[in-house]
């Protein structure tokens, strides 16, 4: 079995009197894609910015990349790379600028980052565009870059909190050949998602409403259990459950 990337246990997050977050429990593997799935409200992204180190629980564990939340979240960050639906790329700075930017904010060596803003910029067939502004690429050239600087200082663990918003279905489906790539290497990829045909594509997937996880399991378990023809329909039972 794969190492644990994740750890939680017990996890509980409270505003005041309001429990978003209801004792989480669930691991990630290395190298899994694990899905993060959920209706707007339902704690995702509270959970995520725990993850992070951005936040800290209210009670509960968590372990993230080896590290503790409540004591480690230095160490923690520098071993994750995030990537959220409003990526942070300066419109008003060129592609390689952008590059060397985060790579310096991710610690690289001048060295390494050379290396990397090289390798990357080829990778992605950038080499004319290079010292094009931000502003003047298109939106899928956009998430894969910035897709691309969150791993740049190879991090154990990307997050990816609803990375393929308002993009085309091919950028979608192109983008998902970018994360199937880094899994393979080894990196295990924490995505949310609202795209019901994207949760087909991850290795597991957990459903949360209401501050609890509701489902856990691989895509076609979770078909075969809800009776389910796709992701849509499992996502739309366990909505009606919930209601009653």
């Amino acid at each position: 079995m794969h190492a644990k990337h994740i750890v939680v246990r017990g996890l509980t997050k409270k505003f005041g009197d309001f429990t978003a977050i209801d004792q989480l429990n669930f691991d990630v593997f290395s190298g899994e894609i694990f899905g993060f799935l959920g209706a707007n409200g339902a704690g995702k992204t509270t959970a995520i910015k725990i993850l992070c180190g951005l936040s800290y629980p209210s009670s509960g564990e968590v372990n993230v990349a080896g590290f503790d939340v409540y004591t480690q979240t230095e160490q923690l960050k520098m071993n994750i790379g995030y990537m959220s639906q409003k990526f942070s790329l300066y419109e008003d700075m060129t592609i390689y600028e952008n590059i060397r930017f985060y790579g310096g904010i991710y610690g690289l060596g001048r060295k390494e980052l050379h290396a990397k803003s090289e390798q990357l910029i080829r990778k992605f067939g950038l080499v004319n565009e290079r010292n094009s502004l931000i502003a003047d690429i298109p939106q899928g050239w956009k998430q894969k870059i910035a897709f691309s600087i969150a791993i740049l200082h190879d991090p154990k663990i990307i997050f990816l909190d609803e990375p393929t918003g308002g993009v085309d279905p091919i950028t979608r489906r192109q983008f998902w050949e970018l994360i199937y790539e880094v899994s393979g290497n080894g990196i295990t990829v924490f995505v949310t998602t609202h795209y019901m045909d994207e949760a087909e594509y991850c290795h597991r997937v957990s459903i949360m409403d209401e501050g609890k996880i509701v489902a856990i399991d691989t895509p076609n378990n979770l078909k075969s259990s809800f009776g389910a023809a796709n992701m849509d329909e499992v996502f739309v039972k366990i909505a009606r459950g919930a209601e009653k």
